[in-house]
């Protein structure tokens, strides 16, 4: 499970990493970002020819048959074992994979009535690459919009404790066999969203202020109580 995520690196440092121009970063990537939520606009990376470019795109994946937007927000991630399966997301899987670029996600533990946000990240601050699908269809005749979905994969020994579901984060030597558009062997395909490794992340708690998507600021990282 993934549903809210952050982006809060440097543009260069990000662009460094991503190895695409920071002025194409800055294009898209206006401002650090602390809550990203479904239904919003996030770039994503794609590669149709033999370099990365980054697109925008919209969090919950709409089929390019879809008459509305109404299962979006059902499609903001998919299942790494049925993506070659499901009808939703066959299609993308076969020839539109592309990379959500965060620097951490967020899930929750404890009591429904007192949920605590945790923030998952690298400790180093770097980049997570998650893989993803995107598709595009027209909400107007004259109008398309590129709409994305983040896959998960089983939970590794950090965050099995409180979720059973985590995003795919790909590998970096992983990312080009994963956007590379002809790229069709199923099982080759499969076999980049294992879950990472159980020390590529560290986890801290996050201010209760998480659970409202207005609140999008750097004091969300922190929690008010530090407690697991």
């Amino acid at each position: 499970m993934c549903g809210r995520f952050t982006l809060s690196l440097a543009a260069d440092r990000a662009a460094r990493e991503l190895g695409i121009p920071v002025e194409t970063w800055l294009e898209m990537v206006t401002r650090p970002r602390f809550n990203i939520a479904p239904m919003q606009t996030h770039p994503v990376v794609v590669m149709p020819r033999e370099d990365r470019e980054l697109a925008p795109a919209r969090w919950g994946l709409v089929n390019f048959w879809a008459k509305d937007n109404k299962r979006a927000a059902r499609q903001i991630n998919a299942r790494a074992e049925t993506l070659d399966t499901r009808p939703a997301y066959r299609a993308a899987f076969k020839s539109r994979r592309c990379v959500v670029p965060a620097d951490g996600f967020y899930e929750w533990t404890g009591p429904k009535a007192k949920r605590q946000p945790l923030w998952y990240h690298r400790p180093d601050g770097g980049l997570l690459l998650f893989a993803g699908l995107y598709e595009s269809w027209r909400p107007e005749p004259e109008r398309e919009e590129t709409t994305f979905t983040i896959v998960t994969t089983r939970a590794n020994e950090l965050m099995a404790p409180v979720h059973d579901r985590m995003p795919v984060v790909l590998a970096d030597c992983a990312v080009d066999e994963w956007l590379f558009a002809e790229a069709t062997d199923v099982t080759a395909l499969k076999d980049l969203l294992a879950p990472p490794p159980d020390d590529l992340l560290t986890v801290t708690p996050a201010s209760m202020r998480v659970n409202a998507v207005k609140n999008d600021d750097a004091a969300l990282l922190v929690a008010e109580e530090a407690t697991l």
